[in-house]
């Protein structure tokens, strides 16, 4: 199930990315008492009182916008409005009502949606002073007295977000339900394989870049399982994302790939492997999730016996720092290889949740150190005493040693393929950890 999603909006420099970083715990968006610092939508989860939700730190003035700070404030408001679930909308104790706050108050307030009014920079301890009681004016309801940089406040603010939040059902599918991302650049048919698979139009389909804006969810079942296929936003260049409702399409996109058991990463074969593709990759393995690669429109290209040989051996290098993912040539427009997709997705979704007895492990362990002897350095010789996994989806293992900085990443890479090798882990990434037994000198 999707996490609700709570948008902080505000006009600039009011202390919405003070009071992000206070809710969430981390200092993640960047804080500077300059209009405009926040450009990039900036997301984290956000738990209070065992409920978690996604925060969104919306940006205020961008320097490349020619328009006025009530354009940019209502931009900011109709997304808000269209997209999240509950919105804050932050206001400046001591700057008081200001034109601005009343448009993006009024246009809250005919959406309908909920919407929690936060005074900030009411900084002192004790009664709000009478400042703070024009805020009434807004019509939003019981203003909440917030000091952001201090965090008075914040958990009187976050107790009514939740009064907001749709109610918890749990996880929509069953365990037996493998949940499918697609994912990639816009425009690289990532609709019209949800549309091919489900043998009608589920999804709108265009040749316009970023027609589909949201994450939206199929279920399917065929003779490999059940799925869900969640059909994303094409993921652009943050320097290309210039609409707002663009940009929170990219957040919607990256929460699917969090939520996936698989990764679909599809490519255009008429355009072939670029930079952006690599970003999108990279996101899906940095989060531990199995991948596969779709090739899509491989009907557009023209073929010979080599062909596909030579797309491959070609892919295999632009893909080498996941070199586990396998490709699967298909088209959304013909049908071919669909089946052979589903397979696909089927084994690397085993693969990312295998757990391995320790003993299998160890057996391993000593015929791989037989092999290939542990790095030594300076007469200090790495000592591997066994291994152990902790944890799948990824395939998660704990190596203990007796110095850590004797485990070379060339050597971790060497374990991590004989494991690989040994127990086909193909499509899925392999995480690795070390920890120190003792700190015994071997001469």
């Amino acid at each position: 199930m999707a996490l609700p999603v709570v948008a902080v909006v505000g006009r600039p420099n009011v202390g919405k990315s003070t009071l992000f970083n206070k809710l969430i715990g981390v200092k993640l968006s960047i804080v500077e008492d300059t209009p405009g610092v926040t450009r990039d939508r900036i997301y984290a989860k956000c738990e209070w009182l065992s409920r978690e939700f996604m925060l969104v730190d919306t940006g205020g003035i961008e320097p490349e916008s020619d328009d006025v700070i009530l354009s940019q404030m209502r931009r900011q408001a109709e997304l808000a409005i269209t997209k999240a679930d509950v919105t804050i909308l932050v206001v400046d104790l001591k700057s008081g009502v200001t034109a601005s706050d009343m448009d993006v108050a009024a246009m809250l307030q005919k959406s309908g949606k909920p919407v929690v009014l936060c005074v900030n920079k009411c900084d002192s301890v004790g009664e709000p002073p009478m400042e703070f009681y024009e805020f009434y004016n807004l019509g939003l309801g019981e203003p909440i007295a917030v000091s952001s940089v201090h965090g008075h406040g914040t958990g009187d603010l976050l107790d009514e977000v939740l009064k907001y939040l749709p109610e918890e059902s749990g996880e929509d599918y069953g365990e037996d339900v493998t949940k499918v991302a697609i994912i990639g650049k816009p425009n690289v048919g990532k609709s019209s394989i949800v549309n091919k698979i489900c043998g009608e139009e589920r999804v709108i389909v265009s040749d316009v870049a970023g027609t589909t804006r949201d994450a939206t969810d199929t279920y399917y079942e065929n003779s490999q399982g059940k799925f869900v296929l969640i059909d994303t936003a094409g993921i652009r260049r943050k320097s290309k994302v210039l609409e707002a409702v663009e940009r929170y399409s990219v957040l919607r996109s990256y929460m699917a790939v969090d939520r996936a058991d698989v990764a679909v990463i599809v490519i255009d074969a008429t355009v072939g492997f670029t930079e952006q593709d690599s970003k999108v990759a990279g996101y899906a393995h940095e989060k531990g999730k199995a991948c596969v690669v779709a090739v899509n429109k491989w009907d557009a290209i023209e073929k010979d016996t080599r062909t596909m040989d030579e797309f491959r051996k070609k892919l295999e290098n632009d893909f080498s720092f996941m070199s586990y993912v396998p490709f699967v040539f298909i088209s959304a427009k013909t049908g071919l290889r669909i089946d052979k997709l589903f397979e696909t997705i089927s084994y690397v979704a085993k693969q990312n949740a295998v757990r391995i007895p320790t003993g299998r492990l160890n057996d391993l362990l000593a015929y791989a150190t037989a092999r290939v002897q542990p790095p030594s350095d300076k007469g200090r010789r790495l000592k591997i005493y066994y291994i152990t996994q902790a944890s799948t989806k990824p395939p998660t293992f704990i190596v203990f040693v007796n110095r850590a900085e004797l485990f070379h990443f060339s050597y971790q890479r060497y374990l991590e393929n004989q494991i690989r090798e040994t127990f086909s882990l193909d499509g899925t990434p392999i995480v690795m950890k070390v920890r120190e037994r003792d700190r015994d000198d071997v001469k």
